[in-house]
């Protein structure tokens, strides 16, 4: 995979840190990832001197650009669609941690980035963060969760605007939008994560818990996911998948036909 870790974690005074560590891939992510991603949450869950969770990428350039392109693009629709499942199942794992997760966003968030991002309990960008659902130009829609987090989080209208056009929205579009919590300047980026974590580990653990547990039951999304995880799959026999694919490769415009 080119780097030893693709997944570093570390705790710190009651802080688990999640680190996705493919920088010079812009932290894009391969299943082995989701697997890891989810045993660094099933540990926060039963460690308690874990209070709270941070999940940011190493670099500068990006937090997470979403799937690897180069693996999605070899799966058949059945792979395709046992993958938009093993995000989820990931995913929802931070919706249902009974304790705060953070996204640390300090750069691109693309993709199944900024579904990454979506799922966890608070997102504080970076000035330098750009938030983007670019599948649509590979013919594809969001496959980790984002068509049904994001209308709940922005609403549908902008939902919508970011899962069709592929429109990228810089921080301080994305505070606007609801889509994040606060934006810092890049140079006070990691004093203010670790601050923001610091107030989360001193709060109540058991009141934090019923918080989370509440507000996340306005997030009632089983079907939603299981038809976002099927569509996922029927789109990867597409002519137009193999087209958004070749000029992605190809660094050009796609030219679809709608087969």
């Amino acid at each position: 995979m080119g780097e030893e870790k693709p997944v570093l974690v570390k705790v710190e005074d009651g802080v688990c840190w999640i680190s996705l560590n493919r920088p010079s891939k812009l932290n894009s992510i391969v299943p082995e990832m989701l697997d890891l991603i989810g045993e660094a949450l099933d540990r926060a869950e039963t460690d308690p001197s874990i209070r709270c969770v941070v999940i940011t990428g190493v670099g500068d350039r990006a937090f997470c650009a979403g799937a690897d392109v180069s693996f999605l693009s070899g799966l058949s629709s059945s792979e395709a669609e046992a993958v938009s499942r093993k995000g989820h199942q990931t995913f929802m794992k931070i919706l249902r941690l009974p304790k705060p997760v953070v996204a640390a966003v300090n750069g691109y968030a693309l993709g199944g980035g900024c579904e990454l991002a979506a799922a966890c309990d608070f997102r504080i960008a970076s000035e330098k963060a750009r938030f983007g659902q670019p599948e649509i130009n590979l013919g594809l829609v969001p496959g980790w969760g984002g068509t049904q987090l994001l209308p709940r989080l922005i609403g549908v209208a902008k939902a919508k605007e970011m899962t069709m056009t592929g429109a990228m929205l810089s921080a301080e579009e994305a505070l606007r939008a609801g889509l994040v919590n606060r934006v810092v300047a890049a140079d006070r980026f990691e004093e203010e994560v670790k601050a923001f974590a610091a107030t989360l580990v001193k709060g109540p653990p058991l009141a934090l818990a019923k918080a989370k547990r509440l507000v996340n039951m306005s997030l009632a999304m089983k079907a939603g996911l299981d038809a976002e995880a099927e569509a996922f799959g029927r789109l990867f026999s597409t002519g137009d998948f193999k087209e958004g694919v070749a000029a992605f490769k190809e660094k050009r415009k796609p030219e679809f036909k709608g087969e």
